[in-house]
Protein backbone atom coordinates (compact mmCIF):
# COMPACT_ATOMS: atom_id res chain seq x y z
CA UNK A 1 0.00 0.00 0.00
CA UNK A 2 2.57 2.35 0.92
CA UNK A 3 5.17 1.86 -2.25
CA UNK A 4 1.30 2.13 -4.24
CA UNK A 5 1.18 5.24 -2.62
CA UNK A 6 4.84 6.88 -3.15
CA UNK A 7 4.37 5.38 -7.36
CA UNK A 8 1.28 6.91 -7.67
CA UNK A 9 2.07 10.11 -6.65
CA UNK A 10 5.37 10.46 -8.57
CA UNK A 11 3.67 9.71 -11.73
CA UNK A 12 0.23 11.36 -11.28
CA UNK A 13 0.63 14.28 -9.15
CA UNK A 14 1.70 17.01 -10.92
CA UNK A 15 3.59 18.46 -8.43
CA UNK A 16 5.84 16.03 -8.53
CA UNK A 17 6.75 17.15 -12.15
CA UNK A 18 7.63 20.62 -11.18
CA UNK A 19 11.43 21.02 -10.26
CA UNK A 20 10.71 24.21 -8.34
CA UNK A 21 12.04 24.25 -4.50
CA UNK A 22 8.54 24.46 -3.20
CA UNK A 23 7.61 21.30 -5.25
CA UNK A 24 10.72 19.56 -4.26
CA UNK A 25 10.28 20.03 -0.76
CA UNK A 26 6.60 18.73 -0.66
CA UNK A 27 7.56 15.60 -2.60
CA UNK A 28 10.78 14.89 0.07
CA UNK A 29 8.20 15.37 2.77
CA UNK A 30 5.65 13.10 0.73
CA UNK A 31 8.71 9.92 0.16
CA UNK A 32 9.84 10.71 3.66
CA UNK A 33 6.24 9.54 5.15
CA UNK A 34 6.08 6.90 2.66
CA UNK A 35 9.60 5.50 4.07
CA UNK A 36 8.12 6.26 7.57
CA UNK A 37 5.11 3.76 7.07
CA UNK A 38 7.11 1.24 5.41
CA UNK A 39 9.59 1.14 8.46
CA UNK A 40 6.62 0.61 10.94
CA UNK A 41 4.84 -1.57 9.54
CA UNK A 42 8.12 -3.85 9.03
CA UNK A 43 9.04 -3.39 12.57
CA UNK A 44 5.66 -4.62 14.19
CA UNK A 45 6.24 -7.59 11.69
CA UNK A 46 9.43 -8.39 12.71
CA UNK A 47 8.76 -7.92 16.58
CA UNK A 48 5.38 -10.47 16.07
CA UNK A 49 7.51 -13.00 14.49
CA UNK A 50 9.84 -12.59 17.00
CA UNK A 51 7.07 -12.96 19.91
CA UNK A 52 5.73 -15.93 17.86
CA UNK A 53 9.61 -17.45 17.87
CA UNK A 54 9.92 -16.57 21.49
CA UNK A 55 7.37 -18.50 22.36
CA UNK A 56 8.25 -21.71 20.39
CA UNK A 57 11.48 -21.33 21.96
CA UNK A 58 10.03 -21.52 25.19
CA UNK A 59 7.56 -24.77 24.71
CA UNK A 60 11.14 -26.29 23.15
CA UNK A 61 12.99 -25.13 26.86
CA UNK A 62 9.71 -26.48 28.90
CA UNK A 63 9.96 -30.08 27.05
CA UNK A 64 13.83 -30.15 26.98
CA UNK A 65 15.23 -28.70 30.02
CA UNK A 66 11.97 -29.14 32.39
CA UNK A 67 12.19 -28.23 36.15
CA UNK A 68 12.04 -30.42 38.61
CA UNK A 69 9.41 -31.38 40.56
CA UNK A 70 9.65 -29.46 44.34
CA UNK A 71 9.09 -32.98 46.17
CA UNK A 72 10.90 -35.63 45.16
CA UNK A 73 10.55 -39.04 47.22
CA UNK A 74 11.25 -37.00 50.52
CA UNK A 75 13.68 -34.44 49.16
CA UNK A 76 12.92 -30.48 47.98
CA UNK A 77 14.44 -30.25 44.76
CA UNK A 78 14.92 -26.79 42.67
CA UNK A 79 16.78 -25.59 39.65
CA UNK A 80 17.81 -22.71 37.07
CA UNK A 81 20.03 -22.19 34.67
CA UNK A 82 21.29 -19.40 32.75
CA UNK A 83 22.15 -19.36 28.74
CA UNK A 84 25.23 -17.17 27.80
CA UNK A 85 23.87 -17.39 24.02
CA UNK A 86 21.91 -13.51 23.35
CA UNK A 87 18.24 -13.96 22.86
CA UNK A 88 18.19 -17.86 24.35
CA UNK A 89 16.59 -19.22 27.02
CA UNK A 90 18.84 -22.59 26.97
CA UNK A 91 22.10 -23.30 26.81
CA UNK A 92 24.55 -26.14 26.50
CA UNK A 93 24.06 -26.51 30.05
CA UNK A 94 21.84 -30.13 31.32
CA UNK A 95 20.40 -31.57 34.57
CA UNK A 96 17.45 -33.96 35.69
CA UNK A 97 16.17 -35.32 38.93
CA UNK A 98 13.91 -38.76 39.03
CA UNK A 99 12.75 -40.88 41.75
CA UNK A 100 13.43 -44.64 40.89
CA UNK A 101 13.51 -47.91 43.12
CA UNK A 102 16.94 -47.31 43.86
CA UNK A 103 16.38 -44.06 45.19
CA UNK A 104 16.73 -40.22 43.38
CA UNK A 105 19.30 -39.96 40.72
CA UNK A 106 20.39 -36.69 39.37
CA UNK A 107 22.39 -35.80 36.18
CA UNK A 108 24.24 -32.49 35.81
CA UNK A 109 26.00 -32.00 32.90
CA UNK A 110 28.05 -29.12 30.36
CA UNK A 111 28.22 -29.62 26.58
CA UNK A 112 31.27 -28.14 25.44
CA UNK A 113 30.62 -24.86 23.50
CA UNK A 114 26.79 -22.87 24.95
CA UNK A 115 23.87 -21.30 22.86
CA UNK A 116 21.84 -22.74 20.72
CA UNK A 117 24.58 -25.33 18.85
CA UNK A 118 24.60 -27.32 21.83
CA UNK A 119 20.78 -27.98 22.10
CA UNK A 120 21.17 -31.42 20.57
CA UNK A 121 23.64 -32.70 22.11
CA UNK A 122 21.32 -32.05 25.46
CA UNK A 123 18.31 -33.42 23.99
CA UNK A 124 20.09 -36.63 23.71
CA UNK A 125 21.58 -37.19 26.76
CA UNK A 126 18.71 -35.87 28.68
CA UNK A 127 16.42 -38.60 26.80
CA UNK A 128 18.77 -41.66 27.46
CA UNK A 129 19.09 -40.35 31.33
CA UNK A 130 15.26 -40.08 31.57
CA UNK A 131 14.84 -44.00 30.35
CA UNK A 132 18.35 -45.33 31.84
CA UNK A 133 17.75 -43.79 34.92
CA UNK A 134 14.71 -46.39 35.51
CA UNK A 135 16.11 -49.60 33.59
CA UNK A 136 19.69 -49.71 34.68
CA UNK A 137 20.19 -51.38 38.08
CA UNK A 138 23.47 -49.76 38.38
CA UNK A 139 25.03 -46.31 38.41
CA UNK A 140 27.70 -47.23 35.79
CA UNK A 141 24.97 -49.05 33.70
CA UNK A 142 23.64 -45.24 33.62
CA UNK A 143 26.44 -43.65 32.27
CA UNK A 144 27.38 -46.31 29.81
CA UNK A 145 23.76 -45.49 28.25
CA UNK A 146 24.27 -41.60 28.02
CA UNK A 147 27.70 -42.22 26.58
CA UNK A 148 26.43 -44.70 23.84
CA UNK A 149 23.63 -41.90 23.49
CA UNK A 150 25.84 -39.50 22.82
CA UNK A 151 28.29 -41.07 20.42
CA UNK A 152 25.04 -42.19 17.99
CA UNK A 153 24.00 -38.36 18.20
CA UNK A 154 27.31 -37.45 17.36
CA UNK A 155 27.62 -40.04 14.44
CA UNK A 156 24.03 -39.07 12.87
CA UNK A 157 25.00 -35.44 12.95
CA UNK A 158 28.30 -36.08 11.50
CA UNK A 159 26.71 -38.40 8.02
CA UNK A 160 23.59 -35.62 8.08
CA UNK A 161 26.89 -32.69 7.41
CA UNK A 162 28.55 -34.88 5.08
CA UNK A 163 25.23 -35.89 2.92
CA UNK A 164 24.06 -32.05 3.13
CA UNK A 165 27.30 -30.91 1.50
CA UNK A 166 29.99 -30.57 3.70
CA UNK A 167 32.32 -32.90 1.00
CA UNK A 168 36.08 -32.98 0.99
CA UNK A 169 36.29 -36.09 0.85
CA UNK A 170 35.12 -36.71 4.79
CA UNK A 171 34.16 -39.60 6.42
CA UNK A 172 30.66 -40.52 7.85
CA UNK A 173 32.57 -39.79 11.58
CA UNK A 174 34.25 -36.77 10.76
CA UNK A 175 34.02 -34.40 13.71
CA UNK A 176 32.92 -37.61 15.50
CA UNK A 177 35.64 -36.77 18.72
CA UNK A 178 35.28 -32.21 18.25
CA UNK A 179 32.38 -32.53 20.92
CA UNK A 180 32.11 -33.79 24.67
CA UNK A 181 29.60 -33.70 27.65
CA UNK A 182 31.16 -33.52 31.39
CA UNK A 183 28.55 -35.64 33.61
CA UNK A 184 28.25 -36.07 37.23
CA UNK A 185 25.92 -38.56 38.05
CA UNK A 186 24.24 -38.97 42.17
CA UNK A 187 22.19 -41.46 43.46
CA UNK A 188 20.47 -40.76 47.06
CA UNK A 189 19.43 -43.43 48.59
CA UNK A 190 16.06 -43.32 50.66
CA UNK A 191 19.05 -43.77 54.01
CA UNK A 192 20.78 -40.76 52.71
CA UNK A 193 23.64 -42.07 51.03
CA UNK A 194 25.14 -40.72 48.08
CA UNK A 195 26.81 -42.36 45.53
CA UNK A 196 28.72 -40.55 42.28
CA UNK A 197 30.10 -41.32 38.85
CA UNK A 198 31.73 -37.88 37.70
CA UNK A 199 33.32 -37.55 34.46
CA UNK A 200 34.92 -34.28 34.44
CA UNK A 201 32.61 -32.57 36.11
CA UNK A 202 33.01 -30.19 39.23
CA UNK A 203 31.94 -31.83 42.48
CA UNK A 204 28.98 -30.42 44.76
CA UNK A 205 28.88 -28.75 47.55
CA UNK A 206 27.40 -30.29 51.07
CA UNK A 207 25.75 -27.93 53.38
CA UNK A 208 24.98 -28.45 57.13
CA UNK A 209 26.95 -27.85 59.91
CA UNK A 210 29.42 -26.09 57.61
CA UNK A 211 29.74 -26.27 53.81
CA UNK A 212 32.33 -28.72 51.86
CA UNK A 213 32.63 -30.66 48.69
CA UNK A 214 31.56 -34.18 48.57
CA UNK A 215 33.91 -37.09 46.22
CA UNK A 216 37.21 -36.14 45.01
CA UNK A 217 39.92 -38.48 43.67
CA UNK A 218 40.65 -37.58 39.38
CA UNK A 219 37.26 -37.85 37.90
CA UNK A 220 36.51 -39.81 34.44
CA UNK A 221 37.23 -38.28 31.02
CA UNK A 222 34.21 -36.34 29.22
CA UNK A 223 31.77 -38.24 27.93
CA UNK A 224 32.79 -38.42 23.92
CA UNK A 225 36.02 -37.23 24.43
CA UNK A 226 37.60 -40.95 24.96
CA UNK A 227 35.93 -44.20 25.79
CA UNK A 228 34.69 -45.20 29.53
CA UNK A 229 36.69 -47.90 31.18
CA UNK A 230 35.87 -51.39 31.40
CA UNK A 231 35.24 -51.03 35.11
CA UNK A 232 33.62 -47.77 36.52
CA UNK A 233 34.94 -46.78 40.58
CA UNK A 234 31.74 -45.52 41.65
CA UNK A 235 32.09 -43.28 44.60
CA UNK A 236 30.63 -43.24 48.10
CA UNK A 237 30.41 -39.69 49.12
CA UNK A 238 28.82 -40.12 52.47
CA UNK A 239 25.58 -39.11 53.41
CA UNK A 240 23.02 -35.91 53.95
CA UNK A 241 21.18 -35.70 56.93
CA UNK A 242 18.03 -34.24 57.55
CA UNK A 243 17.39 -30.50 56.28
CA UNK A 244 20.82 -30.89 54.78
CA UNK A 245 21.58 -29.46 51.11
CA UNK A 246 23.62 -30.67 48.06
CA UNK A 247 24.51 -27.73 45.49
CA UNK A 248 25.30 -28.86 42.00
CA UNK A 249 26.64 -26.33 39.53
CA UNK A 250 28.58 -26.29 35.98
CA UNK A 251 31.72 -25.08 35.83
CA UNK A 252 30.28 -21.94 34.42
CA UNK A 253 29.00 -20.75 37.80
CA UNK A 254 32.87 -20.54 39.59
CA UNK A 255 34.42 -19.27 36.28
CA UNK A 256 32.13 -16.39 35.84
CA UNK A 257 33.82 -12.97 36.08
CA UNK A 258 32.99 -9.70 37.03
CA UNK A 259 34.22 -6.14 35.05
CA UNK A 260 37.68 -6.70 36.90
CA UNK A 261 37.72 -10.17 35.76
CA UNK A 262 37.52 -12.00 39.39
CA UNK A 263 36.03 -14.84 39.44
CA UNK A 264 32.41 -15.43 41.37
CA UNK A 265 32.69 -16.46 44.71
CA UNK A 266 30.71 -19.58 44.80
CA UNK A 267 31.93 -21.04 48.11
CA UNK A 268 31.48 -17.12 50.14
CA UNK A 269 28.37 -17.28 48.58
CA UNK A 270 27.29 -20.81 49.90
CA UNK A 271 29.00 -20.00 53.62
CA UNK A 272 26.61 -17.26 53.66
CA UNK A 273 23.44 -19.39 53.11
CA UNK A 274 24.82 -22.56 55.49
CA UNK A 275 24.95 -19.89 58.07
CA UNK A 276 20.93 -19.73 57.86
CA UNK A 277 20.84 -23.49 58.16
CA UNK A 278 19.54 -25.30 61.41
CA UNK A 279 22.25 -27.42 62.49
CA UNK A 280 21.49 -30.97 62.19
CA UNK A 281 20.78 -32.59 65.77
CA UNK A 282 23.32 -35.01 67.24
CA UNK A 283 20.67 -37.11 68.73
CA UNK A 284 16.44 -37.10 68.05
CA UNK A 285 14.67 -34.97 70.35
CA UNK A 286 10.95 -33.77 70.40
CA UNK A 287 10.53 -30.08 69.33
CA UNK A 288 7.52 -28.55 69.24
CA UNK A 289 6.24 -26.79 66.38
CA UNK A 290 6.63 -23.20 67.93
CA UNK A 291 10.66 -24.25 68.53
CA UNK A 292 11.51 -25.74 64.90
CA UNK A 293 13.31 -23.53 62.63
CA UNK A 294 12.13 -23.76 59.11
CA UNK A 295 15.14 -24.54 56.98
CA UNK A 296 16.38 -22.84 54.28
CA UNK A 297 14.17 -23.67 51.37
CA UNK A 298 16.38 -24.91 47.50
CA UNK A 299 14.32 -22.16 45.47
CA UNK A 300 15.39 -19.73 47.71
CA UNK A 301 18.65 -20.60 47.47
CA UNK A 302 19.03 -20.80 43.60
CA UNK A 303 17.06 -17.35 43.35
CA UNK A 304 19.32 -15.78 45.79
CA UNK A 305 22.81 -17.42 43.67
CA UNK A 306 20.56 -16.27 40.38
CA UNK A 307 20.80 -12.76 42.00
CA UNK A 308 24.44 -13.19 42.71
CA UNK A 309 25.45 -14.47 39.32
CA UNK A 310 23.98 -11.43 37.35
CA UNK A 311 25.04 -8.68 39.79
CA UNK A 312 29.03 -10.63 39.91
CA UNK A 313 28.61 -10.48 35.33
CA UNK A 314 26.46 -7.08 34.98
CA UNK A 315 24.03 -9.27 33.72
CA UNK A 316 26.11 -10.47 30.82
CA UNK A 317 27.18 -14.14 31.65
CA UNK A 318 30.30 -15.46 29.44
CA UNK A 319 29.14 -19.03 29.98
CA UNK A 320 25.94 -20.91 30.23
CA UNK A 321 25.17 -21.57 33.84
CA UNK A 322 22.92 -24.41 35.73
CA UNK A 323 22.47 -24.75 38.99
CA UNK A 324 20.54 -27.83 41.05
CA UNK A 325 19.78 -27.59 45.12
CA UNK A 326 18.56 -31.02 46.82
CA UNK A 327 17.75 -30.49 50.52
CA UNK A 328 16.53 -33.56 52.78
CA UNK A 329 13.23 -33.59 54.08
CA UNK A 330 13.35 -37.09 55.21
CA UNK A 331 12.69 -36.76 59.16
CA UNK A 332 14.80 -39.80 60.13
CA UNK A 333 17.71 -41.05 58.62
CA UNK A 334 18.39 -45.00 59.13
CA UNK A 335 21.51 -45.92 61.26
CA UNK A 336 24.48 -47.70 59.20
CA UNK A 337 25.65 -50.35 60.59
CA UNK A 338 29.39 -49.70 62.79
CA UNK A 339 28.00 -46.83 64.50
CA UNK A 340 31.15 -44.92 63.58
CA UNK A 341 31.96 -41.95 60.78
CA UNK A 342 31.66 -43.39 57.22
CA UNK A 343 34.85 -42.32 55.55
CA UNK A 344 34.31 -42.23 51.75
CA UNK A 345 35.73 -45.40 49.78
CA UNK A 346 34.90 -46.59 46.23
CA UNK A 347 34.48 -50.06 44.65
CA UNK A 348 34.30 -50.53 40.79
CA UNK A 349 30.99 -52.25 39.02
CA UNK A 350 31.51 -54.15 35.59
Amino acid sequence: MWGAVAVTYKFTCPLAQQGALGARIVSSAVFFAVGTGLTVVVRRSLLRELARVGEVAQAAQRALLRPPPPRLDGLAVAADQLSAHRGADIGGDLYEAVATERGVRIVMGDVRGHGLAAIGTVAAVLGSFREAAHDEAELGGVLRRLERALHRYQRRRSTEQCDGGGGGGAGPDAGFDEEFVTVLLLEIRPDGSVYALNCGHPWPYRLGRGIERIGGGDPLPPLGLLPLPERLPVLYCGRILPAEMLVLHTDGVEDARDAGGRFFPLRAALADAAAALPAPPSRPQTVSRSQAVEPLAPESLVRTLRGALLRHTGGRPGDDMALLVVRNDRHRVPRQGGGGAVKSRAWTVS
